[in-house]
């Protein structure tokens, strides 16, 4: 009964790191906000603490396997047209808040702490590249000069 108290509280943790992460993109019109990342971080930590449950030794290779099938998620929200590459940044907090799950499953709850601070502070660092002039909309520069 400790044990399911426990996984309990890992699970609650991580879906509340998840929303807060998805909090910060929903709330600034983002692709893939609180729902989306708060099923990211609960899902990595549920495979993780299972994984590690039934075989301690096995979760180097479940972590593996997360990294891989959230990057093949991730990849699905990258978009390349004219305008430029669109998504990234979603794609990335995706694949942070699945390292985030993981993080809580295993233990490393200091560290899954400090990971999320870190990437709910990442988009308010301003782009520093000349066709990212509008803190913004970062695509704006590039459209204005295509005078799309």
């Amino acid at each position: 009964m400790a044990t399911d108290l426990y996984f309990i509280s890992q699970l609650l943790l991580a879906s509340a790191l998840g929303a807060l992460l998805g909090w910060e993109r929903e709330r600034r019109g983002r692709p893939a906000g609180i729902r989306t990342h708060l099923l990211v971080t609960v899902s990595a930590a549920l495979f993780a603490i299972i994984g590690i449950t039934f075989e301690p030794s096995a979760s180097m290779r479940v972590a593996a396997n997360i990294v891989v099938g959230v990057g093949f998620l991730g990849a699905g929200m990258i978009i390349r047209d004219e305008g430029g590459v669109h998504g990234l940044t979603t794609a990335a907090s995706i694949w942070g808040a699945a390292a985030v799950g993981v993080a809580v499953a295993v233990g490393l709850t200091n560290l899954a702490l400090v990971a999320t601070a870190i990437m709910f502070a990442a988009p308010f660092i301003p782009h520093v590249h000349p066709d990212h002039a509008d803190p913004v909309h970062h695509h704006g520069a590039t459209r204005r000069k295509r005078g799309l």
